[in-house]
Parts: C-alpha cells; sequence; structure tokens
C-alpha cells in the first residue's frame, strides 16, 4: 500500500471514529461511499448494475476498458475486448482536480500507446456536441446544457490518427441553454427517466450530492450514456443553488428534530 492510500485509509477511519463520538454532527455523506466515486473504474458500476430501460428511454454506460500500467499492450486490450475506435481516454482518478477532468480522443490503435495509464478507455459516441449535467442535491433535480465533444464520422476516423488533447470539456463557460441547437440534440432527457435514475441512485451510492454526466447517442431520441459522476460539483453552476440548497440543509435539521422529538 502506498503512502497516499495509507493516509486516505488513516482519514476515512478519523473520520468514522469522529462519527460515532458526536453522533449531534449531521454528516451529508458518507466518505466511504464518496471514495466510490474517485475511481472511474467503479463510478459507472452502479449505472451499468441497474440497466434502466422503460417506456421514455434507456441509461446505460459506454463499454470501457481499465489501464493500470503498462502503455505498450493497450493497443492490445483494445483488440481482445472489441473496443471501437475512436476512444475517448480519461484519468483513473476522479478527484476533482483539474488533471482529472483532462480528455484525450484517440483515432487510431498504434498511437494508443502514447497514453498514460493509469487510465479508462470509453468508446465515444456521437451526442451531437451536448451534454447534460443533471445536477442531484437530495431530492431535488436540476439539469443544464453543455457544450461537449462534436461528432465523428466514420471518414474522420479513417482520416486522422494521433491522439488530440482537451481541456476541461464540460466548464461552466461553455453553456449550451442559450445556444440555437437543433431541437433533437437540445431536448432535455424527460423528467420521469431523470427522477427514477436519481433515486436508484442515491439508494445504490448513498450519496445526496453529485452530478452526472449524460449524453443522448446521435439519431435517437431515447439512447442515453452516463459517461461521468462528479461528487459535489460546482453547484454555483446550477440555477437557482442559493434556494435548492438551502431548502436541502433545512430538511436534513428538520428530519433531525423530528427524530429526536419522537423518542
Amino acid at each position: 500500500m502506498n503512502h497516499d492510500s495509507v493516509v486516505e485509509v488513516e482519514a476515512l477511519r478519523f473520520q468514522q471514529e469522529y462519527r460515532q463520538t458526536h453522533p449531534e454532527v449531521t454528516v451529508l455523506d458518507p466518505p466511504d461511499a464518496i471514495q466510490h466515486l474517485h475511481n472511474r473504474q467503479s463510478m459507472l458500476q452502479a449505472v451499468a448494475d441497474m440497466d434502466l430501460s422503460l417506456s421514455y428511454g434507456k441509461v446505460g454506460v459506454p463499454k470501457q476498458l481499465v489501464i493500470k500500467k503498462d502503455a505498450s499492450s493497450i493497443s492490445e486490450a483494445v483488440g481482445n475486448v472489441g473496443l471501437k475506435l475512436p476512444l475517448v481516454a480519461k484519468p483513473l482518478v476522479a478527484d476533482g482536480s483539474e488533471k482529472s477532468h483532462q480528455l484525450s480522443l484517440a483515432y487510431d490503435k498504434y498511437s494508443l500507446q502514447k497514453l498514460e495509464p493509469p487510465l479508462v478507455l470509453q468508446e465515444f459516441v456521437n451526442h451531437g456536441g451536448v451534454m447534460f449535467k443533471v445536477f442531484i442535491v437530495g431530492e431535488a433535480i436540476k439539469v443544464v446544457r453543455r457544450f461537449s465533444l462534436p461528432n465523428v464520422s466514420m471518414w474522420e476516423v479513417l482520416k486522422n490518427a494521433g491522439i488530440y488533447h482537451f481541456p476541461r470539456v464540460s466548464h461552466a463557460a461553455a453553456s449550451a441553454d442559450d445556444a440555437d441547437l437543433d431541437p433533437c440534440v437540445a431536448e432535455l432527457p424527460p423528467r420521469p427517466l431523470l427522477e427514477r435514475l436519481a433515486k436508484e441512485l442515491r439508494r445504490r451510492l448513498g450519496l445526496r450530492l453529485f452530478n452526472l454526466d449524460i449524453i443522448r447517442e446521435y439519431g435517437t431520441r431515447d439512447h442515453y450514456y452516463v459517461i461521468d459522476i462528479n461528487y459535489f460539483p460546482g453547484y454555483g453552476k446550477m440555477p437557482e443553488y442559493e434556494h435548492i440548497f438551502t431548502d436541502f440543509l433545512l430538511g436534513l435539521v428538520q428530519s433531525k428534530y423530528k427524530k429526536r422529538t419522537t423518542y
């Protein structure tokens, strides 16, 4: 176990002991559940396990592969599992740092060895260049549009080669809410679908403060993919965040007070 892992384990142990000795303190979300979202290998597993398919839409995750070391074997590993190019490369650790949000797009398998493990490779799904950021605060849900990577044609895959690096794609400055978009691309995911998805993830993840990055497969109306889950995202980017977050905190206090008065 490396030094960082030891520090994390000790920090979690301290937090758990503190919760036990100070039951009067309200914990918004348990630290061990938060840790689950710091790894892109595990963060999307809850979505994959749900296999959510309803009358108003289907939600899944892109096919992906985790590479922990040895970049020279990436091309062979990609071929073994049948991943299709182009591939999106993301750092395996999703700790909220600027580096953890950096993306790369790989067009050919020979350039894959230039990537730096540990990382996650996801099949790129054309989605019209628009991503939906779904903010979840307790039972409240808010959705905003963000510009994302543009569609990639088969001709572009055959023509291009190499690795293309991108800055933080879904930054607040890239808001697409007021842009003149194709209605088929801009249409928000159905509210009932998001409510069902959020409810299930709150239960499976054991968290109340997170956001989902969701895309709609281009050319479809109801095929969605969750491509990232972030804990305690920048809620300042969420419309009406002051009121929503205040109501959430007040609800926690009132719920705790009611529990005390019933005993």
